[in-house]
C-alpha cells in the first residue's frame, strides 16, 4: 500500500520523524519498518528520518501488507451505500435507519460496514470504523479507507475538530436553547441502556438548539462536545423530553427514532480542504 500526500502550502517545515510521529501518528513499529526499509520518499527520492519536509513536498510512504492488521467482514450489498463525500483516504456515507454501523458477530452481513466493504472491494479498498451511530439513528457516518489515516481521524474526533450536527424531534415543549452537561454511565439494571450518573458517569456535553415548537413536540438541533453512547437520547430524556420513537427511553410508539445525523464538517488532515457533508433528506 502506497500513501502519497502533498504537503499544503501552509504546512510548517519539520523532519520526517516529526511528521510521522507527531502529526500523522504512525505507530512506532510501523515507523521502524519504514525507516529500515527506506520506504519514505520525498519528491520520489528516498530520504532519512532527519530530512526536513516543507510545504509543497510530495511525501510517499510504502507499507507492507503485514504492517497493519485488518479484521475481515462479510461483504454486504454495495448498492445500499449512499456516498456523501469520498476521496482516496476517507468516505462519509448516509446510514439508513434500522441497520447497525458495524457487525458484532463475524457472520453478520446486513450492517453499514458490510455494505461499505462490498462497495470498496470494487476499488480494492477496505473500510475502517472511525465512529458509529445507533441502529435506530440515521445520517452521516465517517469511515477511513486505510489504516494510516484512522488514528488521525480518531484524534480529530477527540479534539473536537470534527463537527457533527443532529436533528431530533422530542416530546414536550423546550422554550429555549440549552447545554446539557450531565455525566453519563451504564444502567446497572439494563445493559442496553445508559443513565445520568453524577457520581460515576463520564463527562458529556450536548448543545440543544430549538428549531420549532408545536403543541406537544419540539424540533431541535443537537451538537455534541463528547461522544458517549446514547448521549443525545439520555440527555434529552433526563430533561423530560425523550426523543419521539425512542424504544429504550420512552414508551409511546412511533414509526422510528426521530434522530438524524444531518451534517458532518471537518478539515481534511492532508489537503486542508473544508469538507461539509449533509445527509439529506433529514427529518424535516
Amino acid at each position: 500500500m502506497d500513501i502519497t500526500i502533498t504537503l499544503p502550502e501552509s504546512h510548517p517545515t519539520m523532519t520526517i520523524r516529526e511528521l510521522l510521529e507527531n502529526e500523522w501518528l504512525v505507530p512506532r513499529k510501523v515507523r521502524h519498518f519504514l525507516r529500515i526499509r527506506k520506504n519514505v520518499l520525498v519528491n520520489r527520492e528516498p530520504v532519512l528520518f532527519h530530512h526536513e519536509a516543507k510545504a509543497g513536498d510530495q511525501i510517499t510512504l510504502h507499507f507492507e501488507e503485514t504492517d497493519y492488521s485488518y479484521q475481515d467482514v462479510q461483504l454486504g450489498e454495495a448498492t445500499k451505500v449512499s456516498v456523501l463525500y469520498e476521496d482516496e483516504h476517507l468516505i462519509i456515507v448516509n446510514k439508513p435507519v434500522g441497520i447497525k454501523t458495524h457487525p458484532n458477530e463475524p457472520t453478520e452481513t446486513n450492517t453499514l460496514l458490510n455494505h461499505l466493504a462490498a462497495y470498496l472491494a470494487q476499488k480494492n479498498q477496505r473500510p475502517y470504523v472511525v465512529h458509529r451511530l445507533d441502529k435506530e439513528t440515521s445520517g452521516a457516518v465517517l469511515f477511513a479507507k486505510n489504516p494510516f489515516i484512522l488514528p488521525i481521524l480518531g484524534r480529530m474526533l477527540e479534539q473536537k475538530k470534527i463537527y457533527r450536527r443532529y436533528q431530533a424531534v422530542v416530546w414536550g415543549k423546550i422554550s429555549q436553547d440549552v447545554t446539557i452537561t450531565d455525566k453519563i454511565g451504564r444502567d446497572r439494571h439494563d445493559r442496553r441502556k445508559r443513565v445520568v450518573d453524577p457520581r460515576n458517569g463520564q463527562p458529556a456535553s450536548t448543545h440543544v438548539q430549538v428549531a420549532e415548537v408545536s403543541a406537544d413536540k419540539t424540533k431541535v438541533y443537537c451538537v455534541l462536545d463528547t461522544g458517549r453512547t446514547h448521549q443525545i437520547r439520555v440527555h434529552l430524556a433526563h430533561q423530560g423530553h425523550p426523543i419521539v420513537g425512542d424504544p429504550l427511553y420512552q414508551t409511546k410508539s412511533a414509526k422510528r427514532l426521530m434522530l438524524h445525523a444531518l451534517e458532518l464538517h471537518m478539515t481534511h488532515p492532508f489537503t486542508q480542504e473544508k469538507i461539509i457533508a449533509r445527509a439529506l433528506p433529514g427529518l424535516w
